[in-house]
């Protein structure tokens, strides 16, 4: 019996297909260009079957397109800066940088023996000079063109690492890595000018007609487009020249049960207040040890200070309102205070209740009552209004704002305003592990871009004689006076360099535009970006649907602006797909003090639904958990290459469920995997020579047409999985098929490519066994004829009193009578009746025959 040896064969196509240059991508006016793109790896040093089926799906889509004729460009690079990088230099000795490059060779040769069809030839790591000197050059250029600004921000600070963290490596109020609780610090930052483009950002998610509803749908919320009121409370008593509070709100039509006004503690009100009030100053600084992310404020004890000041309401000057200063209100957010309307915001219904603040309906349901003092949420059906500008009224809050705004307009208190939640995006990071941003400091000059001669501006590996000390909190370049000191290049004095370097989002924000060209002097190549963008297919995690993709929709408007990208690409990518996750059960015991201790799957024996170790420790399984290198639920792909081969591991997680459901990694699943896999090579391999049979022969190429064109169907929609169900079938079909051995060569061959995007090793070997010409990776796709997909003829079940007895196989334009004449002559009918005469005959064309006795 033949055997499949993945172990021999699968280098061996790797080989030929490198010897070939088969996906080496060079421009070609002569064929269609294709850019698939999956969002590039960290170097961790290890990938694990998520990265497989990542990888997988955009190698099938890349070797289909291939074969369909068009040039493709399949690329992979590393996205190689950041903070794990210097958490293991802190943890573990060494340098960020070593370690970095060290897991780009591990993942590079984990990655290559599965067979991807990419381009090595343009991989590069984010953290190459030659990479981060074009952003040096990027960001320069933004510089002179107004779309990167430098200002006082409040950040949050990690007292701990000494750092700004951004919001998402804050959790539950602390630093992600060191456990400390973060503070609101105001320091001087670089920003990116992306709010400048909210209304174009939000407006463009229409066009991206091939984007799932659902992350267009998160990042409109992201962008937060809203129609609201500005106006002004004037203070009673005028501190210090302050004669008003401004306020924004999206609900005046709540205006008139306000309250008590709120203002953040980095208000300008408010910081004249600390000055002068240690009372102020101690609870502004304790406010401020809260973290800035919307998440972190919700879940925060709501704290207030009367400043003991009373604002007017604007349509009763009676009527006088107090001011606070409280911890959830934050500077950048508006105008940085609001005024509290308890009855219908739970966070004020909530601050108003422990401070003993009046709480004052102006709307309830049109049917049922709330006590008084309750909290009434916003609703989307009708309300009647109790307090309104025009009396009560039955409205939806949508038309009471509305309302509300141009009764406020006409009586000269505000004006309409539209404003978006997106924030300029804050880039500068304190660590050493960035992109250096290219600016130096002079007493004289002040902010001086660095000289485009001069970049790539790198980062120091050593200090001098000695290593970076990366266990000494803070950032190593604050420390590092041969980096740090520096001359002017506009006057020539001595000066500093800027020591923050980048958030690690502007990395990946313009890879996929550095990739046309990957080896310029440039940041791009004109010539190639508009050959090959936009990106046709991106395929990544929805974990990134917000930030990574809205900022890589920033730059790609910026860079057109610079000149580094044409009109067409500021939208990049033209289809994206969010592909779900790779599970696993976690295998885990609990040591002396009852803390979890996690196990590798591979150290894990099942036994009748249980687990156990080498030692015969019985386990507790998690089933079906998110992989995470911190539970050690991973598969290690190079473990399931030695043992199946990759092409099982590539079918298995294409097969098992839709590619934007999660799919469960199960030892059984990959073992029927590669059986399956073993009986398509063996059929080819021991294909008789058995003469032709005319009937069979046309029923089999008749299915093998229809394999086609579902097979095509199924890669074109993403739904490898309904492919790879169309395969299975067609594998049955052929190896039950009574057909000679030509008809049957045909057919494997066919098979052989219609497997090819998924299986290429398996694939290659059978197409050589059969006697296909050249490389099946460079053959052209076959075409289905039309012509065999209609059916001439048609199986119909005959039920007898409603039980399924046989089936007839009959000319689609069968007349009914002939048809009846035909099933009661079925043997297995003729069984069943026993010599009795049916009551009825039902003919139903095309679909079924009934028999009632």
């Amino acid at each position: 019996m033949s055997r499949y040896q993945a172990a021999e064969i699968e280098p061996k196509w790797q080989k030929a297909w490198d010897e070939a240059k088969v996906f080496r991508a060079e421009r070609a006016e002569d064929k269609p260009k294709y850019y698939v793109l999956e969002m590039f790896p960290y170097p961790s040093g290890r990938i694990h079957i998520g990265h497989v089926r990542n990888y997988t799906m955009g190698d099938v889509i890349a070797r289909y397109k291939i074969a369909t004729g068009h040039n493709v460009l399949h690329p992979m690079g590393f996205d190689a800066f950041g903070m794990p990088a210097e958490n293991a230099a802190m943890a573990n000795g060494g340098h960020p940088k070593d370690w970095t490059y060290s897991n780009i060779d591990t993942m590079v040769e984990q990655m290559k023996p599965l067979g991807f069809g990419l381009d090595w030839s343009r991989m590069f790591a984010t953290c190459d000079p030659e990479y981060y000197g074009q952003q040096q050059a990027l960001f320069l250029d933004f510089l002179e063109k107004g779309l990167v600004y430098r200002k006082n921000a409040v950040v949050n600070w990690d007292p701990v690492d000494m750092t700004v963290l951004a919001n998402e490596q804050v959790e539950d109020g602390r630093g992600w890595r060191s456990g400390a609780l973060v503070e609101r610090r105001e320091l001087t930052q670089w920003f990116f000018k992306i709010s400048d483009f909210s209304d174009e950002l939000l407006s463009a998610l229409d066009t991206l007609d091939n984007w799932p509803a659902k992350v267009k749908t998160m990042q409109a919320n992201w962008i937060g487009k809203s129609r609201g009121l500005q106006f002004s409370f004037s203070l009673v008593d005028a501190p210090h020249g302050h004669d008003r509070v401004e306020v924004y709100t999206t609900r005046p039509d709540t205006l008139m049960g306000a309250s008590f006004v709120g203002i953040s503690p980095d208000h300008p009100l408010a910081k004249e207040l600390e000055r002068d009030n240690p009372d102020v100053a101690a609870f502004c600084e304790k406010a401020r040890q809260g973290g800035t992310t919307e998440e972190a404020i919700e879940k925060a004890e709501k704290m207030g200070f009367d400043t003991g000041l009373k604002v007017r309401h604007p349509f009763d000057t009676a009527w006088e309102l107090p001011v606070y200063i409280a911890n959830f209100i934050l500077m950048d957010y508006g105008t940085g205070a609001i005024f509290g309307c308890p009855a219908h915001d739970e966070r004020d219904h909530e601050f108003a209740t422990k401070y003993g603040l009046d709480i004052i309906p102006t709307f309830e349901p049109v049917e049922g009552e709330y006590p008084d003092g309750a909290f009434v949420p916003a609703k989307t059906e009708k309300v009647r209004y109790i307090k309104s500008f025009a009396g009560e009224e039955i409205q939806t809050g949508n038309e009471a704002v509305d309302a509300a705004v141009d009764f406020c307009e006409q009586n000269g208190v505000g004006q309409g305003v539209t404003k978006f939640r997106l924030r300029d995006w804050g880039l500068s990071r304190q660590r050493y592990w960035g992109c250096p941003i290219p600016v130096v400091h002079c007493e004289t000059c002040g902010v001086v871009p660095e000289k485009k001669e001069n970049l790539p501006i790198q980062l120091p590996y050593d200090e001098g004689d000695k290593p970076i000390d990366f266990s000494i909190p803070g950032n190593p370049l604050d420390r590092h006076p041969t980096w740090r000191d520096c001359d002017c290049p506009s006057c020539g004095a001595p000066a500093k360099r800027e020591t923050d370097t980048m958030d690690t989002f502007v990395d990946s924000s313009w890879y996929f535009a550095r990739f046309t060209a990957p080896r310029a002097d440039t940041p791009t190549n004109m010539a190639d970006a508009e050959y090959w963008m936009n990106v046709d297919q991106y395929i990544g995690g929805i974990e990134h649907a917000i930030l990574h993709l809205l900022y890589a929709r920033f730059f790609a408007r910026a860079m057109n602006i610079c000149g580094h990208l044409p009109e067409t690409a500021k939208e990049p990518f033209d289809a994206l797909f969010t592909q779900g996750m790779v599970t696993h059960a976690i295998f885990q015991t609990k040591d002396g003090n009852g803390r979890p201790v996690y196990h590798y799957p591979e150290d894990v024996e099942l036994r009748d639904g249980k687990g156990f170790l080498k030692d015969g420790t019985e386990v507790e399984i998690i089933p079906s958990a998110k992989m995470s290198k911190s539970k050690n639920n991973v598969v290690d792909p190079v473990q399931i290459i030695q043992q199946y081969g990759a092409d099982t591991a590539r079918w298995f997680v294409l097969s098992d469920s839709p590619p934007e459901r999660d799919v469960e990694w199960t030892a059984a699943g990959a073992e029927a995997a590669s059986k399956h896999l073993a009986r398509v090579y063996r059929l080819a391999a021991e294909l008789d020579d058995a003469p032709a049979n005319a009937e069979a022969d046309q029923q089999l190429l008749r299915e093998m047409h229809k394999a086609i064109h579902d097979v095509t169907g199924g890669v074109e929609s993403f739904g490898f999985n309904a492919s790879i169900a169309k395969l299975y079938g067609f594998t049955n079909t052929i190896a039950k098929s009574r057909a000679g051995a030509e008809a049957k060569r045909e057919a494997l061959k066919t098979l052989a490519q219609l497997m090819s995007p998924m299986t290429p090793h398996l694939a290659e070997e059978i197409w050589q066994t059969l006697g296909g010409e050249g490389l099946i990776a460079q053959a052209p796709w076959p075409v289905a004829d039309e012509a065999m997909l209609v059916e001439d003829t048609v199986t119909m079940p005959i039920q007898i009193n409603g039980k399924r007895r046989g089936e007839i196989e009959v000319p689609k334009d069968m007349d009914k009578a002939e048809v009846e004449k035909l099933a009661l002559a079925n043997d297995a009918v003729q069984r069943t009746l026993d010599g009795a005469q049916p009551k009825k005959v039902i003919v139903v064309p095309g679909r079924i025959v009934n028999v009632v006795m």
